[in-house]
C-alpha cells in the first residue's frame, strides 16, 4: 500500500512531534512551508520532503494527499481556507480557529468545495476515550453525577515571545489547554445548558480559569491554568466513577463499580489520529466522524462564551 502523503505548514515543536510519530507509519511528509524558509528547508531535509518558499506552492504540490496546519491559533483559518479552496484535504492543529465565525467559515469552505476538514483534537481519535464514552453510554457507572478535571502545564517559564503567551496568536490557557476538558465533556454530554467562567486575565491572555458546565444534572468542574503542571480526570456516577491521570492524552483509564475494577490500557498518539484521518478521506468523506464538524463549532461557542465571562478579546478581532 503506497504511503499518505502531507504537505506539512508549519514546523515548530507540534509539527516535529507529529512528525516523528507519523512517520513510523505508513505516512510521508512531502512538502513543508514556514514563514522562515531555512527552518523549512530544515525539517524537510529531515524528512526527505521538499521545502517551499509559499504555503500554497506546499499545498498545490502534485504529490499530496492532504495538509497538516500546525501554525500558530491565528493563522489557522488563512492556510485552511487556501488547502480547502484548492480541493486539498486539511487536519489543522486545535483549535480550527479563535472564534465561532472562524469555524463557521472554515465548515462552510469545506462543504462548498466538498473537502474533508478536520479538527486535530487526537484525545478523541484515541480508544481511551472512545472506551470512557462507551462505558458511560451502557451505564456502568449509572447516572453521572460530576467531573472534575484539572489540566495546566508552567507556560508562564516559556520565552516571552512564546506563541502561548502573545495575544497576537491569542495565546493563553483556554484555547491552548482549556479546549481539551471542554471537548472531552462535550463528546460524553453534548452542549451544556450553563457556562460558568471566572478567569484571570494578565497582559492580554487569560492566565487560569474556573469553568462549569450543566448538563442537566451533570456538573462539570475545570481548573484550568499556565502556572502549574497537573492533569486529572475523575467522572462520579450513582453506581461508580472512572479515573483518567491524563485524560487528554491517555494511556489507561479505570472503572470502578460494584462489580469491581476494569482497566483499559490503550493509546493516545499521532500515529493514530493521521492514520485513522487518513483512512477518512481515503474514503471520500467530508469530515470526520471522530471531530464532526458540530463538535468543532460547538466547542468554540463554548470557548467563546467563556472568553467574554472573563471580558477577553484578542487584538485581531
Amino acid at each position: 500500500m503506497d504511503k499518505f502523503r502531507w504537505a506539512y505548514i508549519g514546523c515548530g515543536g507540534i509539527a516535529e512531534k507529529t512528525a516523528k510519530d507519523i512517520t513510523k507509519g505508513n505516512h510521508q511528509i512531502v512538502s513543508v512551508y514556514s514563514r522562515n524558509y531555512e527552518k523549512a528547508c530544515a525539517f524537510a531535509e529531515k524528512h526527505g520532503a521538499a521545502a517551499y518558499k509559499s504555503a500554497e506552492e506546499a499545498i498545490l504540490c502534485n504529490s499530496v494527499d492532504a495538509v497538516y496546519i500546525a501554525t500558530p491559533h491565528t493563522s489557522h483559518l488563512e492556510y485552511s481556507i487556501t488547502a480547502l479552496e484548492n480541493h486539498k484535504s486539511v487536519l489543522c492543529e486545535k483549535p480550527a480557529g479563535i472564534n465561532s465565525a472562524d469555524v463557521a467559515q472554515l465548515i462552510s469552505c469545506a462543504q462548498k468545495k466538498e473537502t474533508y476538514f478536520c479538527e486535530a483534537m487526537w484525545t478523541w481519535f484515541s480508544d481511551v476515550a472512545l472506551t470512557v464514552k462507551e462505558w458511560i453510554k451502557s451505564g456502568k457507572i449509572g447516572e453521572v453525577e460530576e467531573v472534575k478535571i484539572n489540566y495546566s502545564f508552567p507556560g508562564v517559564l516559556k520565552p516571552k515571545n512564546s506563541r502561548v503567551l502573545l495575544p497576537e496568536t491569542a495565546g493563553g490557557a483556554l484555547l491552548d489547554i482549556g479546549i481539551y476538558p471542554i471537548t472531552y465533556c462535550y463528546n460524553l454530554f453534548g452542549y451544556p445548558d450553563e457556562i460558568i467562567c471566572k478567569g484571570t486575565v494578565k497582559n492580554g491572555i487569560d492566565i487560569s480559569e474556573r469553568i462549569t458546565l450543566r448538563f442537566g444534572k451533570t456538573i462539570c468542574k475545570f481548573n484550568i491554568s499556565l502556572t502549574t503542571a497537573r492533569e486529572d480526570c475523575t467522572i462520579k456516577g450513582t453506581k461508580g466513577k472512572i479515573t483518567l491521570p491524563l485524560f487528554h492524552m491517555a494511556s489507561k483509564a479505570t472503572l470502578k463499580n460494584k462489580n469491581g475494577k476494569e482497566v483499559f490500557n490503550g493509546k493516545t498518539d499521532y500515529l493514530t489520529e493521521f492514520t485513522r484521518a487518513a483512512e477518512e478521506i481515503t474514503a471520500g468523506k467530508t469530515q470526520s466522524e471522530y471531530i464532526p464538524f458540530s463538535a468543532t463549532m460547538d466547542c468554540m461557542k463554548i470557548m467563546d462564551e467563556c472568553r467574554k465571562q472573563m471580558n477577553l478579546k484578542y487584538p485581531c478581532e
